[in-house]
């Protein structure tokens, strides 16, 4: 089944303009969802707006308008028509600002992706920048303004020959890891040689997606489909879990637990077979002469 385009846009570099239709890279969400019921009946509850200052009148929607909080309980109300002469104009266009080197952003600013296909007439262009790009090792950041807002976003090609968009967080919309305690110091040869022999065990070259499932979600629809059934849900006791205080025992348990012993670090071995230090000659025949 083919995809179906959500929107459309312009791609815009130098006087290159590329028209591409938007499709979602992103399926439904299969998120687990429950629904708030009232407890006697078994009705679904509907969700009411009360004004706490009106003896919690109930506020119907025809007379709520919208505010801005610019000091404690202070606000600015805005009518449809200010609100709609804020938000920016909706032009579709992806106007390519710049192209940087693809590891050189960090994933910690990706949001969400979108797929990008060629307009009729426009799979020439298209590939030409989906190729260049790809020799270039490169990706481009453009500016693209939809649904009121201005978005920053990601070019970058795929490996199957198109172009995916993504779209991307603001600087100050990324909390700086030195907010983070994170006490530095020097780590172990042993220990690091340990947690690199895991490392080794569970390594693949590829990312394959399709091996990982949500089993949580699995197993609560299995039980859910029980509740349909009428029958109870099954309660599992809680497991106790084995706590591992020493940082040494807790890589050699994971190890263990694979079946796999830690290797003899060939750095050590060398030292252990070194023959002693010899005083030097002068020391010995001094002391060979003392002796006598």
């Amino acid at each position: 089944m083919s995809a179906r385009s959500i929107a459309s846009g312009t791609i815009s570099f130098g006087l290159v303009s590329i028209p591409v239709k938007l499709f979602s890279a992103s399926q439904s969400s299969a998120a687990i969802s429950f629904n708030l019921l009232h407890g006697k009946c078994g009705s679904r509850l509907k969700q009411q707006y009360i004004c706490p200052r009106d003896d919690n009148a109930i506020v119907p929607r025809e007379e709520m308008v919208k505010g801005y909080e610019f000091a404690k309980d202070r606000y600015v109300t805005f009518t449809p028509e200010e609100l709609k002469a804020l938000e920016e104009k909706s032009t579709q266009q992806i106007e390519i600002a710049e192209f940087v080197p693809s590891e050189k952003i960090d994933p910690v600013y990706f949001d969400k992706p979108y797929y990008l296909g060629p307009e009729k007439g426009a799979d020439r262009a298209y590939r030409l920048l989906a190729e260049a790009m790809r020799r270039s090792g490169r990706t481009a950041l453009a500016r693209y303004a939809a649904r009121g807002k201005q978005y920053l976003v990601q070019i970058r090609p795929l490996p199957e020959g198109g172009l995916v968009m993504q779209t991307l967080l603001y600087a100050d919309e990324v909390r700086p890891f030195s907010e983070v305690e994170f006490e530095k110091g020097e780590v172990k040869e042993q220990e690091l040689a340990l947690a690199k022999q895991i490392i080794d065990q569970i390594s693949t070259d590829e990312f394959k997606p399709e091996k990982f499932e949500d089993d949580v979600r699995k197993r609560v629809e299995a039980q859910i489909q029980r509740k349909v059934e009428g029958q109870e849900i099954q309660i599992e006791p809680e497991k106790p879990q084995t706590q591992i205080i020493d940082l040494m025992d807790a890589l050699k348990a994971s190890l263990a637990a694979k079946g796999l012993a830690p290797q003899k670090q060939p750095e050590a071995d060398a030292e252990e077979r070194k023959p002693a230090k010899r005083a030097p000659r002068q020391e010995r025949a001094g002391k060979s002469k003392a002796s006598k």
